[in-house]
């Protein structure tokens, strides 16, 4: 077991290294999150200016939209699971040994505090020591995705529904310019909607389903309490 802080240099050598080396791995898969946000913040940016520029374009190329993003989404939550072991352990490292190490009034009181606490030193210490034998995800794809979800794609999907409900019910954005029949806005909407031999009705109810799985996939992980780990997070 490494003792506390300030009480061995071999060991603080170690830890120093190890801790860089879990950063850099940390860092690695944090820019990782970032390259698949950014895709899907351009095709997000790129179907809504090839649907929203003509009144031909049709209005499936922003329900592919939606698919495209939900397939990122999948893999940014898979990647998010292995940042998050890494995250794991450099937060374990931080909270029980250098905050301690920092928060300290001088040396003295800081190696009187450190036999004080070796119970619990001990305990993180087994808990990173298990995460290094056999490492497992912390968290459930499930739970990733309702992370992302709730911190980026959330606002993408509310774009693109907004963008999709202009495309169909706006006259101007319709391919034959027709206007809106006002003794039945809903029937033109319905028809609007249609996505080749699909009736508009099933392609509309199959978007509220898309968007309602979306929100119960929002509202899972309701146990992960941010304030823990502080205001500071991803």
């Amino acid at each position: 077991m490494l003792d506390p802080p300030g009480s061995s240099a071999e060991n603080t050598t170690v830890l120093i290294h190890y801790y860089r080396g879990e950063m850099a791995r940390m860092s690695s898969w944090r820019s990782r999150l970032d390259q698949t946000s950014n895709w899907a913040i351009t095709v997000t940016a790129a179907m809504l200016s090839v649907s929203l520029s003509t009144p031909t374009a049709h209005h499936g190329v922003l329900l592919f939209a939606m698919l495209l993003i939900a397939l990122l989404l999948l893999i940014e939550a898979r990647r998010y699971r292995f940042f998050d072991v890494y995250r794991a352990r450099v937060r374990l490292l931080e909270r029980h040994y250098f905050a301690p190490l920092f928060s300290d009034a001088s040396q003295a009181d800081h190696q009187v505090a450190g036999r004080h606490q070796a119970e619990l030193h001990q305990k993180w210490q087994l808990a990173l020591a298990d995460s290094l034998r056999k490492p497992t995800f912390k968290i459930t794809q499930l739970q990733a995705a309702a992370r992302r979800l709730r911190r980026n794609y959330g606002w993408m999907f509310l774009i693109l529904l907004f963008a999709w409900l202009l495309k169909i019910s706006s006259a101007m954005l319709q391919p034959a310019g027709a206007v809106v029949d006002v003794q039945a806005p809903y029937l033109d909407l319905i028809a609007s909607a249609q996505l080749g031999p699909v009736p508009g009705a099933v392609v509309m109810a199959a978007v509220g389903c898309f968007h309602l799985l979306l929100l119960w996939i929002g509202w899972q992980d309701p146990r992960y309490d941010e304030a823990i780990e502080g205001t500071v997070h991803v």
